[in-house]
Formats: C-alpha cells, sequence, structure tokens
C-alpha cells in the first residue's frame, strides 16, 4: 500500500509541476524598461502641467489632460501609418489632429509612439535595444523598440502589427473566434472560445471605438508590468498566481521555457486568432509550459 501511495504522489508531483514552473513571483522590479534609467513614473507621467512641466515647450496645449502626459505629442498629431501588410490587404492608423480624449487611439497609441515611433516623434533616452534578455534561440538579441526606425527604411511600418482605429477585431470566418460582438463592441465568447479560456485565458484589452473592438497598442501590452501578469479565475483556467511573462505582454508569455514543445508563446497570439487555435481546428490542446 505505502509503494502505491509513493507512485501516486510521484505522478501529482510530476503533473503539477508545468504549471508550478510559471507560477513565481517577480524577482526584479515590475516597471523593468519603463523605470527609465531611474527617471521612473516621472519619465512618462508628469504630475504638474504635462509636458510643458516637463520642459517641453513646442508640445500641444493639451497634452497632459490625459494619464497626465509628459511627453511631447505634438509632432504626431493627424499622421497616417500604413501597417500589417497581409493577405488580408493593409491597415491605416491615422493619428487624431489634437489631443482628442473621446479617441481611445491618444491614450493608448499615440501617447505610446510618443517615445515608441523614432521617426516622426523621437523619445528621450531611447536606445533602440530591447530591455530583456532574450532567449538563445532567437536569432538576434538587438529587438529594436522604435517603430519608425527599426533598421529598415525610416518610416516603413509595414512590419508592424495593425493598430489603431481601423484595425477591428472581428468574430466568425476563417480566421477568427466563435464570438459575437455586441452593439456595444463587448465580446462575448463561443464554445470554442470559452474552452480556450479555460486552457489558456483571455488577457487582451481591446479598446472599443465607434462601437467596435479594436486593437490598440495597450491591448496587448501592459505598460506597467513587464514582467508579471496576474491569472485569476476571471481570466483563465490556469491555477491562479503570479506568471512570468515578457516584454510587458499582458499573459503568461515565456519564449523562455526551454520546453521544445510548449505553445504559450502561441496562446497569446491565439487571443485574437482563433482561426490558428488547437480549439477551432477539432482539437483541445491545454497550454504547455
Amino acid at each position: 500500500m505505502k509503494k502505491v501511495m509513493l507512485v501516486l504522489l510521484a505522478i501529482a508531483v510530476v503533473i503539477a509541476i508545468p504549471a508550478m514552473a510559471q507560477i513565481q513571483n517577480p524577482t526584479s522590479d515590475v516597471l523593468g524598461a519603463h523605470l527609465n534609467y531611474g527617471r521612473g513614473c516621472a519619465a512618462c507621467h508628469a504630475p504638474h502641467s504635462g509636458a510643458h512641466g516637463g520642459g517641453i515647450a513646442t508640445t500641444d496645449g493639451n497634452t497632459g489632460s490625459i494619464a497626465l502626459w509628459g511627453q511631447d505629442v505634438a509632432p504626431l498629431f493627424g499622421k497616417s501609418y500604413t501597417t500589417g501588410q497581409s493577405e488580408h490587404g493593409s491597415y491605416t492608423l491615422t493619428l487624431p489632429a489634437t489631443w482628442d480624449g473621446t479617441d481611445p487611439v491618444t491614450a493608448n497609441t499615440l501617447t505610446c509612439l510618443s517615445c515608441h515611433d523614432g521617426n516622426y516623434a523621437t523619445g528621450a533616452m531611447m536606445k533602440n535595444t530591447v530591455y530583456e534578455t532574450v532567449p538563445s534561440t532567437y536569432a538576434s538579441n538587438n529587438i529594436p523598440t522604435l517603430l519608425g526606425n527599426d533598421g529598415t527604411s525610416k518610416g516603413n511600418y509595414l512590419n508592424d502589427h495593425p493598430v489603431g482605429d481601423q484595425a477591428i477585431i472581428g468574430c466568425g470566418g476563417t480566421y477568427d473566434w466563435d464570438c459575437t460582438i455586441s452593439a456595444t463592441g463587448t465580446i462575448t465568447p463561443g464554445p470554442l472560445m470559452t474552452q480556450f479560456k479555460a486552457n489558456y485565458g483571455i488577457f487582451i484589452s481591446p479598446k472599443v471605438y465607434n462601437n467596435q473592438p479594436t486593437v490598440q497598442c495597450t491591448t496587448c501590452h501592459n505598460q506597467h508590468l513587464m514582467n508579471v501578469v496576474k491569472v485569476s479565475a476571471s481570466n483563465s483556467g490556469l491555477p491562479a498566481g503570479n506568471y512570468a511573462t515578457m516584454f510587458f505582454v499582458r499573459a503568461p508569455y515565456n519564449p523562455n521555457s526551454g520546453t521544445a514543445g510548449s505553445n504559450q508563446t502561441a496562446q497569446f497570439c491565439r487571443e485574437c486568432h482563433g482561426g490558428e487555435a488547437n480549439e477551432m481546428n477539432g482539437g483541445n490542446l491545454p497550454t504547455v509550459f
């Protein structure tokens, strides 16, 4: 009987290891790269007077009225970007002509580009090199962080994921989940998407514009948490806890997991791209860490 109990205990430990391997508290500051060489929160958020409080005199007078933003966004007003060329065509990101609080692109993409554009706007102190140590399986350890000045021709955004008010998340069809979108832009998962949520989770944060869910920079990235994401029963069927992530991704995402058969990083993309998910193709494979 003791031998049977020992065998059962060993099996239980082996089963628990994949889940436990990713449930970990961060070992470094969660702001990571956004500590901004010691300047901290004030590098992006000016507690008084917006960008003018940071000594920037050329900015739009309303800068800072959203999130106390302290970077100069004036060079970006009214600019158009062509992004994400694919079999679906390309997407146009048109930035508002003024600091427009009614358009989610202002607080969720325009503000990000004030540091991460590198073409029209050049954020102070940006080195255009990813902060984190990337896995040895990557071809290069120098991942660019400036969208419009990434080593190809300056001003090229075709190699960047579509964002903005035209980057609308869809349901049904060949490439999308079996979900529905309400009259106010809320996404309701169908049975297969619900199963995916149990196997991995739904962590993305769509931004509604004209009653449609859109992809903005902050849909996939949480700019305040570089290395950790909180998993709970409300967003996933995974065991609750703090999970490792990278690149400010809003979900368990660790290409350095060391598991050859891991589908963890692919699962993150499948939150929107349901057509490529196991569940939409007759499979039901939980997340492998």
